[in-house]
Parts: C-alpha cells; sequence; structure tokens
C-alpha cells in the first residue's frame, strides 16, 4: 500500500492577492489597498485541505526553477504532505493574480508556468503503487492529457476519483466518464451543459458517467445528484471574508470523508461545512480548516 490516502495531481502556484474595491474593468486602472503573495493553485490547495483534515497526502506536480518554486515546496512539506512526486521545469513557477472585493468575492486570472510541463508521460512514469490509494483528486489546471492518464491509473487501482472541472472546457469526455465524482460549481456545470438549472444540469452530467455530480452553491450549499435521489445540503451561516478557497476547501474535505466511508450526503455535509469556514479568513490556504477546527464548527453549527 501507499504512504498516502490520497493522491492529488494538479496545479502549485503563487497567488498574487489584491484587495480592491471592484476589478478592474477593460481598459481601467485601479489601485488595490493591499497585496500579498501566498501559496495556491487548486491542485495544492485541496493538498492542504485534505492534509489539514488528517489525510496522508501526495502531491504530484511542476514547479519552476525560481525562487518560488523553491518555496511552493518547502510550504507543501510543512503541511506535511508528501513532495517527492513534485518535480522542476525550465522557466517560472505557476502564478494567479487575485482581486479580492470587499464583499469576499473574486477574479481570478492564472498563468499556469510550470503547472503547463505536466505531461502524461510523466504520469505513465509514476510506479503502480502510487495509485493504489483511497482517492484521487484532480481538477483542470494542469493539461488534461496528464489528469486522464491518472484517472485512468487510478481507476485501474479502485480508487475513488474525483474531477472538479475548473476552468471548465468542453473536451472532458474521457475524463469525466472516468471520474467518480464530478464537483462542478453553478457556472462550470452551465458551461458544461448549457443548462442554467442546477439540478438538471447535474442530471445531464450525471448521464455522461460519474456516479455522482456535486454542483457547489456558494452561500446556498451544495446539490448532490445521484443516480436514485437529489438532495440540497445547505450550508452554514457565516459572514464571509473571502471566498477564494471555499471550493478547494470542500474537494479537500469531500475526499477525506469519502475515504472515510460516509456516504455522498454525509461527505457533502461534511465538505459543505468545511468550504463555509475558510470563508472565514482571508487567503486560499491560509484559510483552509484544522481537523480540530472544523469539528468545532460543526458541532456549534
Amino acid at each position: 500500500m501507499p504512504e498516502h490516502d490520497i493522491l492529488v495531481v494538479g496545479s502549485i502556484n503563487m497567488d498574487l492577492v489584491l484587495e480592491v474595491a471592484a476589478p478592474p474593468r477593460p481598459g481601467e486602472t485601479v489601485l488595490a489597498r493591499k497585496a500579498e503573495l501566498l501559496p495556491g493553485g487548486k491542485g495544492a490547495n485541496q493538498a492542504v485541505a485534505a492534509s489539514r483534515l488528517g489525510s496522508r497526502v501526495r502531491m504530484v506536480g511542476m514547479v519552476g526553477e525560481d525562487a518560488i518554486g523553491v518555496a511552493l515546496r518547502q510550504g507543501l512539506a510543512a503541511e506535511g504532505i508528501l513532495t517527492d512526486t513534485v518535480d522542476t521545469a525550465p522557466g517560472m513557477s505557476g502564478m494567479a493574480a487575485i482581486s479580492l472585493t470587499p464583499d469576499g468575492e473574486n477574479a481570478i486570472t492564472v498563468a499556469q508556468g510550470a503547472n503547463g510541463e505536466l505531461a502524461a508521460a510523466r504520469i505513465l512514469a509514476l510506479p503502480d503503487e502510487l495509485f493504489a490509494c483511497k482517492a484521487l483528486l484532480v481538477q483542470l489546471e494542469v493539461p488534461l492529457a496528464a489528469v486522464a492518464a491518472a484517472a485512468r491509473r487510478a481507476r485501474a487501482q479502485g480508487a475513488i476519483i474525483l474531477l472538479n472541472p475548473s476552468p471548465p472546457r468542453q473536451d472532458l469526455e474521457e475524463a469525466v466518464g472516468l471520474s467518480q465524482w464530478l464537483v462542478p460549481n453553478r457556472l462550470e456545470a452551465t458551461l458544461l451543459t448549457g443548462i442554467a438549472d442546477p439540478a438538471a444540469a447535474g442530471r445531464a452530467l450525471l448521464a455522461q458517467g460519474p456516479e455522482v455530480v456535486c454542483v457547489t452553491l456558494g452561500a446556498e450549499g451544495a446539490l448532490v445528484v445521484t443516480r436514485g435521489e437529489e438532495r440540497q445540503i445547505a450550508a452554514p451561516k457565516v459572514q464571509a471574508v473571502d471566498t477564494t478557497g471555499a471550493g478547494d476547501a470542500f474537494m479537500g474535505a469531500l475526499a477525506v470523508a469519502l475515504c472515510e466511508g460516509r456516504d455522498p450526503f454525509g461527505a457533502a455535509e461534511f465538505a459543505v461545512a468545511a468550504g463555509a469556514l475558510a470563508t472565514r479568513r482571508k487567503g486560499a490556504q491560509a484559510a483552509l480548516p484544522t481537523r480540530e477546527e472544523l469539528e468545532d464548527f460543526r458541532r456549534h453549527r
């Protein structure tokens, strides 16, 4: 058996977070009240989320030949994440510019950098035992060929595959068909199906092969669609400060809950609570809760 329960194949970025009154419109320059460099990337964020909730996690990804890459790798290791499968590519590490408004909403622009160099060949060269884990977490900030290769290998080993189709794209048939859980947000579900209603979009996505489609709905919680039942999981009411890390907190918590044997609706409830809790602090990784924080939050809510 591998040293990890959850394998994350995905992006590793440094985030430039800019606090602004409103994101700039085309041709407009705005002044930020504050700027911070914080570790991020959907893959890395989800890995940290799962690790803080008590799972053994391994990260597969790429960083650049720069000081940022060194810092990103060290940050993951400090979270207890296995990083021997994080490789270095020539050039810069991935970067994201995040405009954060006072109401906690955000607009994000991502430069792939080294993340774009995570080739399928790298996934195929990894030992078989790395994929004999309980769950695989994948997103779309790295090349789709690498995502599909990881999903095929993990599926062959019996792992639960969770695909977060973000940013959305239209050529996802294989990756969606290989995934037991497809977890888009409301906008992504609409972009993937052309259907505005989350329940109808969830049913359309379910027909493409996943066992469960979970559409995250922000402050409204999440809608879980299976072949036998649809159920909306309400989110706890919180005062949101920054929603940047909420989706990644949800994904990491969902993977942990499924590894612990929870049913789809119980796992979604656990994940919704983690996502809500993550909005109460600024930053992506900085806001991700520990297991103790999450259990305390759930007890009092």
